[in-house]
């Protein structure tokens, strides 16, 4: 299932961004450092938007930001792969890995670590909003 949402601005910067992270990969060394800045600009303009740290879409993309930081010095650049792919799966499919990994983050989890939480977290289908609202319901304790 596509989810191109192009009237979106968070989709766009996603667009962008993966753009400039393929031409980094493609051999263009700029276009990583320029990711990493137009990132910094998608993280801020969130942060303002949601006028907190705390709320999820910040959460998610500082988390990215700091994967791409990570990926910066020479040997750690095959890394770049990694956001990459998961980039352009949200740009095309609405299935952002990131927001997966952030969701089960202590202060972001409503249930205890389980396999089946992670399963469920991992192949829950995209939808609009973010993962924590449409994750499927926990199955009862006991």
């Amino acid at each position: 299932m596509l989810m191109i949402e192009h009237r979106d601005t968070g989709w766009r910067y996603w667009l962008v961004t993966v753009i400039l992270l393929t031409a980094g990969i493609a051999g263009w060394r700029w276009g990583f450092v320029a990711a990493i800045a137009l990132t910094v600009v998608h993280l801020l303009h969130f942060l303002w938007r949601e006028g907190s740290f705390a709320s999820f879409p910040v959460q998610v993309r500082t988390g990215y930001l700091l994967l791409l930081l990570a990926s910066l010095p020479g040997p750690m650049q095959w890394l770049y792969w990694v956001p990459t792919i998961g980039t352009w799966a949200q740009v095309i499919f609405g299935y952002c890995a990131m927001a997966r990994i952030v969701s089960l983050m202590p202060w972001n989890k409503r249930e205890p670590y389980t396999w089946r939480l992670f399963w469920r977290t991992f192949t829950a289908r995209p939808v609009r909003g973010n993962i924590l609202q449409g994750l499927p319901p926990a199955p009862p304790f006991g």
